[in-house]
């Protein structure tokens, strides 16, 4: 099953191996992919489908040094090369619209400020240009402010499908600015986007739409992960989590998207298998970021019926022909963690295929 074909939105994927979205930060200080990552991208067109890593729709989105954009027309340039030569490869590739939020510092933004649902700093410190820093506490978006933040994403997926995506989709997940609104901690709001499950959940829900409306639903997916308590993120009341999903999820499911694609700890538990019979679209599952995604695990998961796709991220940055290689179960290049977030080619476009 993991290997057969997976009809999603209106694409035919050729296997259900997709590459997750990966931060790697080689777009230099403009935000501009360049021909090391087209040749990244392009090696990995073999996988059923391939998300890009976050590009920020905004200045003020963009969460670390070296991440890519898609604002001006120099970075959608920049991506239309990475697209013709996935799609020269035969492959398929969404791109990933991730507005950082408050996971940054003026600092990474050019000087400008640092936005969030409410003024609540994360704990911690960020990797800046000038070294580590404390985040600062965000500029509270007010009520006005937010149908401006809804239109750069909305901007930003146009400019993505110009660029030659087949479609986005919208990062929610993680700790960024989407996840912001929904986690009871970062977002401490008095006004209809804040307070209950559902006001929460309307921004996003806003977005989502707003979305669709320009691009329409066969291209947009959307990536959650509910009780992923990174980057200041705090979901740790169950029946909160519960609440505040199946609202969203509930509040999408007649638009059709794409897929939506989840990050959790058990993919084949009941709050995400729920979530998935809420949706009733096509489904994706990632195991998160505490361990590799296994050949058995992936497999077990599409035969067993727990997601149509799986999404891995390791073995997809080390194999760039892992769709091979797990299918013919062939040995596999390991990950080396300390060029993950580098500079250059070394662990970026080196990795090789196998030979045999």
């Amino acid at each position: 099953m993991l290997f057969s074909p997976l009809t999603l939105g209106e694409l035919e994927l050729p296997n259900r191996l997709v590459m997750a979205p990966l931060t790697r930060l080689r777009a230099g200080e403009k935000g501009v992919p360049g021909p090391l990552v087209v040749e990244h991208y392009r090696q990995r067109a073999s996988l059923g489908l391939i998300v890009s890593e976050g590009i920020y729709p905004t200045p003020a989105g963009q969460a670390y040094p070296g991440q890519p954009g898609i604002v001006t027309q120099e970075q959608v340039s920049g991506w239309k090369k990475v697209t013709d030569a996935v799609h020269a490869e035969g492959g398929r590739m969404f791109a990933q619209i991730m507005h950082g939020g408050r996971v940054s510092h003026p600092d990474i933004t050019g000087g400008l400020p640092v936005v969030g649902p409410s003024a609540v700093a994360i704990d911690g410190v960020v990797r800046t240009p000038a070294g580590k820093q404390q985040y600062p506490v965000p500029h509270a978006l007010t009520t006005d402010e937010l149908p401006m933040v809804i239109q750069e994403i909305v901007n930003a997926s146009l400019n993505a499908i110009e660029a030659g995506f087949d479609g986005v989709e919208l990062h929610s997940a993680n700790g960024y600015l989407l996840h912001e609104f929904l986690a009871p901690n970062s977002n401490v709001r008095t006004d209809s986007y804040g307070g209950s499950p559902q006001n929460r959940a309307r921004f996003v829900i806003e977005t989502i739409n707003a979305v669709v409306a320009a691009l329409g639903a066969n291209r947009v997916g959307l990536r959650i992960s509910p009780e992923h308590n990174v980057q200041g993120i705090a979901e740790t009341d169950a029946a909160d989590v519960r609440a505040t999903y199946e609202v969203l999820v509930d509040s999408i499911a007649a638009l059709n998207l794409a897929y939506l694609s989840i990050l959790h700890h058990e993919p084949a538990g009941e709050l995400v298998q729920d979530l998935r019979a809420r949706f009733g679209g096509t489904f994706l599952v990632n195991t998160g970021f505490g361990v590799i995604t296994t050949r058995e695990e992936a497999v077990s998961l599409v035969a067993e019926g727990h997601a149509d796709a799986v999404v891995v991220g390791r073995p997809a940055i080390a194999n760039p022909d892992l769709a091979r290689r797990w299918k013919e179960s062939l040995p596999l290049n390991e990950p080396d963690a300390s060029t993950f977030y580098a500079e250059g080619a070394t662990g970026y476009t080196d990795y090789p295929v196998y030979q045999g």
